[in-house]
This record gives structure tokens, C-alpha cells and sequence, in this order.
């Protein structure tokens, strides 16, 4: 079952529901989101607990509930709907008002009748407190006996007790505006979800099959659909185009802010901002299952994973309030026993601090910060997959780079055409020889083959036509081409089969030195050599850079290969990189065993042949470029494809570690300072309200400064 719960302005608010609801017989599984509202759980068939049992739990704890039928973007939807209300127009605003106008109206009743002041203020005192003192007793029959409300109640009408009237009066009213504060401050925290939601249109033009567009609902698409993308509209939904070329902004969905320029046969996504022309689109995703709803819920699911350091925060908090309670007891008693103190003094601090002792604060200082960062990874095309993996790379002292398709672009580009005469090299028929490269491979799928062909028809070469065309499997190709019977093999294959000359063997492991994989070209009658093609997967754009913002950070990087020695170091040498060559998987495995010893690790791959390594690493990274496989697979995921987004990342995990560190000090601090002033009697009732409430503001304020991190290296 699922549920959406109205009203949760601090984490503390979650374990309250939580632990009510895990107390009521058949119920399990109880998990609820703070950043996105949403309750999930398990009900027996059999139990005695029904539906109205448990909403009705909810509801007397003080909070909004309403069950979830609806698929995700409608949620979404009703979220936002609930939080487009202004301030005055929530239940707490609503709160505030009221019990603002129920004091205003016993202290002007003071002014005018002075004799009958303090029990104005004690009558709007008992009916401003009675929905508090309500919600405390629930709480505490639920098994939370130590919340805020219960501490505050105490706090109200043992100041009435005492002869605080006034004093009593101004705790209740600090105590509904700090609770509306805080649900303003949480709401703003939650916007990162609905920022991403709202990046899809809600609205699609679909096309029929005689081509004639009208618009519909962007979530009723089925896959197979076609839709009309117009300049300037966003994408509809993930699909292939079918039909027109245009440059997109993919920004929504990956964090590239450069347009792209896609045509027919390309994929879409869902959020991206058509620039230039129309389109005509294929779905292949319904809206509940496109690239960005799919980040949105992963991103949802990991803020709901609890982080280490929440974890920690949490159990300590459990033991912290009942400690001070105990505190404020020894407060009461202690100094009037032992040291002569007056009763009512010390019972007076000894309130104040029952106010002090609320951890909400604290409680919320993790989540929060785990929350604004993860939001933030989003916006930038960093997926991460729980507050665990985002505080672990930040302390990750060693990356371990895959080099294909990581550190190379995973895809071979021709970087060399050598054409040979008798006399020696022939730099003029260069294109001649790359048109006989192209003609021979041009019935083959190796990528090898495709980049040469690629190279050709970007230089605009005419490719003759071949014929006879065949393979010596693993060794060479062999077709006709204008009458030549060719060939094209490796050099070891060319050394036995045609007259490889002294001068051309040099050529060739001058490349191969280069890290370049080398291709022969030579006719097979008179075993002439023809030409050279050399090949090689080239270190992405960004990788030199990001090896060295890595280095900037203290940070190791080591680069794991199975290729050839040779290869391994002409791609490490320009990076300065340390390097691995020749390895399998489990030889990655165990390098990465070794490595773990004395250092936290950090494994980026492809995230398609590099998952045991990828599994074996503190934190798994996956280079993804937006596909399936890579927001599904390891802990991260950076949709860019970029390398230096891995420091992007790491920068982002030490900044949010450090919000965390502050919040847990401007909690822990601001508390201390005034349970001392408290007992010293420098502060008192209402002060101590304040302390708690500006400690959760400061904390979640302080948690949103990470919504505006930018990339700094």
C-alpha cells in the first residue's frame, strides 16, 4: 500500500509515523520518504488492522493522508498542487493565525481589564495548547513518548502552574510559528523532486496514422506512438526519430547544456528542449517508464535510503531526549534538596530546557544535506543511488579507471593513412588507399572496418564497389575491387602473405608504439604492400583534464586494461596516470583487492563489462551517456559520460559531507550554549523556544546553500 502524508516538516516527523504504524498488528515493511512524502507498507490479508485503522493513526498523529492509485507523474502532480498553497492557506498557517489572534486578544483583555489579564492568558493558553497536548498523548500511546508536542505541552502548563501566564502564552504562540517556519524550510528542500518532474510536458501531439497531429495527454503515449516534437517544444517522451534532424538540449536530462544535433535513427529523451526544427518521434517509453522518471525515482529512492551518518544521528537521538529529560529532572530536584534553591526557579529552568532537549535539529541535519546533494547530482547528470554511496566518495582516496569506453571514447577512430609506392611512401594517394580500405571492409560489422568506413565517407571519398568479398576468420578480408584481388590482415598476417619491405615493418611498429592497432593493405597476386590504415581508441576530451582535477583533489588515479603494454602507456603516458595492462577480470578483481587495504575505492567502468569490479569497489561508478544499463548499474551513474565529472562528484560528496558537519554543530552548539544559559537562568521560556526552533531553520537553510553547488574545478 502507498500513501501520501501532508504535514512532515522535519525527519523526527517520520519516526513518529513509523513507529506508530510498525506497532499495529499485521502491518510491516513500513517505509516513508521524508523528501517525497510517500508512505509504503504491507498489510496481511488476514490482519485484524484495516485500511481506516491506518489512515486513521495518521491522521490523529497530526498529519494529511491520502492513498496512491494513481501512476507517478499524476502524484507528482498532486504534490505540487498541495505545495503551490501560500503559507496562510496550511493547516499550520491556519494554526498560527488563530492562536496569534487568540493572544493578541488576551493582552489587549489585560490592557483594559487588568485584574482579569492573567487568566485571559491562561484561557488562551489551554485552548492554544489543547491540539499539541492532543497530538502529544497520541504520540505517546503510539510509542513516542519523548516528540516535541509532549515537551512543549509540559513545558506551557507547567509554566501556568507556576504563575507564568504570560510567559506560557508566548511559548505557544513561538512554538506554531517555529512548526509553520519549519514547514516552509521543508518544502523548499522537497522542491529538487517536483524541479525534476516538472521538466516533462504534461501535454504531447500525437499523430495519426494519416499524419494528422492533435494534441493529447503526454502520459496517456503508448510505445510505437508517433508524435510531432515543433521547434521550441520539449520532447514528449523517449523515443527514436523517424523523421527530420535538429539540435536538442539535452540539459534536462544529462546536465550538457551544448546542444546536440540528432537525426533519424537517434534516440530522445523525454524533457529535452527541441532548438532548431521539427521532428517526427517514435516512442519507445511510456511516461512512467522514460529516462527522466526513472532518475526521479531513482533519485526518490535514495533519498529514502538512509545514510551512515543518519543512521548514527538517529540512534543517538533516541537516547539524547530521554537523557535530557532526565537532566531537567535532576534540574527540579537536585539544586532545591542540596543547595537550598527555590522550587519554582528551578522548576522554571528546568521547563526550559524540557524545550531545549527537542533533537529535531539534529535529527534533520543528515537528511537534509543527503537530500540537496543528491538533488544537485541530479541536475547535473551525476546519478547517485543512495545518501551511503554519496558520503562514501567522498572519502575515496583511490580511483580505479576501465580504460574502454572510460578514459577512451570506446569506440576506434582511424588516426593514420600511409600509402606506399615502389619508391617508398606516397603521401599524395593517401585517399586513394583509404577508398581501397573502405571498399574491402565495407561488408564487414567489425568496428574496425565501420571506422574506416566512417573515415571514408566523412573525408567524402567515393568508395569503389567490391566484389567476392570474404573472410579468413580472425586473420584478414578479401574482396575485389576493381579488378585487384586485396586483402587486408593484421602485419603478422601480411608478413607471411605479401612482401612487407624493411622501411614498412619500421612504419608499422613506429604506430603500433604509439598504441595505435595497425591494418595492412596488399594485393594478393603480387603481394605488393598497398597502404597502412592505423586505428586507435582515443582518450576522451575531458580525460587529461579530469585526471588532474583528481590529482588536484589528493586523489590517486591508477588506469586498468586488458590491452597490450604497448597501448596501456601511450594512452597513461599524456594523462601522467598509473597503469595495469593486459589483465582479465578476476586479475582487475584482485588488483582492486590489494588496493582496498589501506584506501577507500572508487571504480569507474562502462557499466556493462565491468560489473564484478564495479560490485568489488567501495563505490561503483558507471559511465552512461543516459542508457539503461547505465542507470541501473553500479552505485553511480554519470549520464554525461565525462571523466571530469568524477571529480565533479567527489567535490560534491566532501562539500555535502561538510554542510552535514556544520549542521550537526549549529545543532549540537546552539543547544549547548542554551541548555547552559538556561540553567545558569540567563535565558528563559520563550528564548528556549527559539533556540529549537532557529536551530532546525538554520540547519535546513544551511542544507539548501547546497542547491546552488556549482562545478569549481
Amino acid at each position: 500500500m502507498q500513501y501520501h502524508i501532508e504535514g512532515m516538516d522535519c525527519a523526527s516527523c517520520v519516526g513518529k509515523i513509523e513507529t506508530a504504524l510498525t506497532r499495529m498488528p499485521g502491518v510491516s515493511d513500513v517505509q516513508l520518504n521524508f523528501a517525497t512524502q510517500k508512505l509504503a507498507l504491507t498489510l496481511a490479508p488476514d490482519a485484524t488492522t484495516e485500511v481506516k485503522d491506518i489512515e486513521g493513526t495518521i491522521k490523529r498523529l497530526g498529519f494529511g493522508v491520502s492513498e496512491l492509485t494513481e501512476q507517478q507523474d499524476e502524484v507528482v502532480g498532486h504534490e505540487a498542487n498541495v505545495d503551490d498553497q501560500h503559507w496562510w492557506q496550511t493547516m499550520k498557517g491556519k494554526q498560527v493565525i488563530g492562536i496569534g489572534l487568540l493572544m493578541s486578544a488576551a493582552y489587549m483583555l489585560s490592557l483594559v481589564f487588568p485584574a482579569y489579564g492573567a487568566w485571559a492568558f491562561i484561557i488562551a493558553v489551554v485552548i492554544g495548547v489543547l491540539p499539541f497536548a492532543r497530538k502529544a498523548l497520541t504520540l505517546a500511546t503510539a510509542g513516542s513518548p519523548f516528540s516535541i508536542e509532549m515537551l512543549m505541552s509540559i513545558a506551557a502548563l507547567g509554566a501556568l502552574i507556576i504563575g507564568e501566564a504570560e510567559e506560557a502564552a508566548a511559548v505557544v504562540f513561538l512554538f506554531s510559528v517555529g512548526e509553520l517556519l519549519e514547514s516552509v524550510a521543508a518544502d523548499r528542500a522537497r522542491a529538487g523532486i517536483r524541479a525534476l518532474a516538472s521538466l516533462v510536458p504534461k501535454r504531447a501531439v500525437l499523430l495519426d496514422e494519416q499524419g494528422v497531429p492533435r494534441e493529447v495527454a503526454a502520459a496517456l503515449l503508448q510505445v510505437d506512438d508517433r508524435v510531432l516534437v515543433r521547434p521550441g517544444d520539449k520532447v514528449s517522451a523517449d523515443g527514436i526519430i523517424i523523421q527530420g534532424s535538429s539540435s536538442l538540449d539535452d540539459s534536462p536530462v544529462t546536465g550538457e547544456s551544448i546542444p546536440v544535433v540528432k537525426t533519424v535513427g537517434d534516440e530522445v529523451f523525454a524533457g529535452s528542449i527541441n532548438v532548431d526544427s521539427a521532428l517526427h518521434v517514435r516512442v519507445q517509453k511510456t511516461a512512467a517508464d522514460n529516462t527522466i522518471a526513472r532518475i526521479i525515482e531513482l533519485v526518490e529512492q535514495a533519498q529514502a535510503s538512509k545514510a551512515p551518518t543518519a543512521r548514527f544521528i538517529e540512534k543517538f537521538s533516541r537516547y539524547y531526549t530521554p537523557i535530557v529529560m532526565a537532566v531537567a529532572a535532576l534540574v527540579v530536584i537536585v539544586p532545591p534538596l542540596l543547595l537550598g534553591g527555590e522550587w519554582g526557579t528551578w522548576l522554571y529552568r528546568s521547563l526550559a530546557l524540557l524545550l531545549i532537549a527537542c533533537p529535531c535539529a539534529l535529527v534533520l541535519s543528515t537528511p537534509a544535506a543527503i537530500a540537496s546533494g543528491l538533488t544537485v547530482g541530479a541536475r547535473s547528470g551525476l546519478l547517485i543511488k543512495g545518501g551511503s554511496a554519496l558520503e562514501i566518495i567522498g572519502r575515496v582516496n583511490t580511483v580505479a579507471f576501465d580504460k574502454t569506453g572510460t578514459l577512451t571514447e570506446g569506440k576506434p577512430r582511424v588516426t593514420d593513412v600511409v600509402a606506399f609506392t615502389e619508391g617508398g611512401t606516397d603521401v599524395s594517394g593517401t585517399n586513394e588507399v583509404l577508398a581501397l580500405f573502405a571498399s574491402v571492409e565495407s561488408g564487414s560489422n567489425h568496428p574496425l572496418a565501420k571506422a574506416i568506413v566512417e573515415r571514408a565517407k566523412v573525408a567524402k571519398i567515393a568508395i569503389p564497389i567490391a566484389a567476392n568479398a570474404s573472410a579468413t576468420a580472425g586473420k584478414a578480408v578479401h574482396a575485389t575491387v576493381n579488378g585487384r584481388s586485396l586483402a587486408i590482415g593484421s602485419p603478422i598476417y601480411a608478413a607471411d602473405e605479401s612482401l612487407l619491405l624493411p622501411d614498412q615493418q619500421v612504419q608499422i611498429e613506429s604506430l603500433q608504439s604509439e598504441g595505435k592497432t595497425v591494418s595492412v593493405l596488399f594485393d594478393e597476386h603480387s603481394a605488393d604492400v598497398i597502404g597502412l590504415v592505423a586505428l586507435r581508441d582515443e582518450l576522451r576530451d575531458d580525460a587529461r583534464q579530469g585526471v588532474a582535477q583528481l590529482s588536484a583533489m589528493n586523489v590517486r588515479s591508477v588506469m586498468l586494461t586488458g590491452d597490450n603494454h604497448l597501448t596501456a602507456q601511450a594512452l597513461a603516458t599524456p594523462l601522467d596516470i598509473e597503469w595495469r595492462a593486459e589483465l582479465l577480470p578476476e586479475d582487475k578483481l584482485r588488483l582492486l583487492s590489494e588496493m582496498r587495504d589501506n584506501n577507500k575505492i572508487a571504480m569507474v567502468g562502462d557499466g556493462i563489462n565491468d560489473a564484478p569490479a564495479l560490485a568489488s569497489a567501495d563505490v561503483g561508478i558507471a559511465m552512461g551517456g543516459g542508457t539503461d544499463v547505465a542507470i541501473e548499474t553500479a552505485d553511480i551513474a554519470l549520464l554525461q559520460s565525462r571523466v571530469t565529472d568524477v571529480a565533479h562528484l567527489i567535490a560534491l560528496s566532501r562539500a555535502t559531507l561538510a554542510n552535514i558537519h556544520q549542521n550537526v554543530i549549529f545543532a549540537l552548539g546552539l543547544k549547548g550554549i542554551f541548555l547552559i544559559t538556561t540553567i545558569l537562568g540567563i535565558t528563559g521560556l520563550w528564548i528556549a523556544v527559539l533556540a529549537d526552533t532557529c536551530a532546525t531553520i538554520l540547519v535546513t537553510l544551511n542544507a539548501l546553500r547546497l542547491l546552488r553547488f556549482k562545478k569549481t574545478l
